[in-house]
């Protein structure tokens, strides 16, 4: 018999099975009732690790979730097509294929070659994760004008090899490498 999580246990970044699909906790609030015989109630935002939705749900305090069968193995992106994503699982040197749904935007942040946790439910490839920040190279940029400061602009557009444009601060300069955050998009300084 799997583990058991009752509802009220359930905190941030944390998975548990639900009708045979294995979620993320992404945010947890408890409610005690004021009123005597009141149920404490749990609101959790979750994630669907299948279809990759999220939404709010309310549980009853003692509800219980299994534990899912959750695996996480290093994978390397090879390259992708319009058949999906490929990737080389780094301890079974087998060939993952998975679709652009389980990804999301994930391969704004994918270079050939980058090592990321792939994610399997019951064995099966069900998505990746990404580390926290990623290095790209800046592939096109404005330079930064002398004085664009004073009227309050800080940040640039710039788009990066991946194909991405996120807003990066004026001294960044073309060619150089930048780390950017995987969870904002946004700049995390320079590489």
């Amino acid at each position: 018999m799997a583990a058991l999580i009752d509802a009220i246990d359930v905190k941030r970044k944390m998975y548990f099975e639900l009708e045979n699909t294995p979620y993320l906790c992404l945010d947890f609030e408890i409610s005690t009732p004021t009123a005597r015989g009141g149920q404490t109630l749990v609101r959790l935002k979750m994630r669907n690790l299948l279809t990759r939705a999220v939404f709010d749900k309310t549980f009853k305090a003692g509800e219980k979730f299994k534990v899912p069968d959750l695996e996480t193995d290093e994978a390397s992106y090879l390259y992708s097509d319009t058949d999906g994503s490929y990737f080389l699982d780094q301890a079974t040197f087998e060939t993952i294929t998975l679709s652009a749904d389980k990804l999301g935007d994930a391969l704004d942040f994918l270079l050939e070659g980058a090592i990321v946790q792939l994610d399997k439910f019951n064995g099966n490839p069900i998505g990746i994760q990404l580390p926290q920040q990623v290095e790209l190279k800046v592939q096109y940029t404005e330079p930064g004008a002398r004085g664009n400061t004073a009227s309050g602009a800080v940040t640039k557009s710039a788009k990066l090899e991946t194909g991405i444009e996120i807003q990066v601060p004026f001294f960044v300069k073309e060619g150089e490498s930048i780390k950017v955050n995987t969870e904002t998009r946004e700049f995390a300084g320079r590489a």
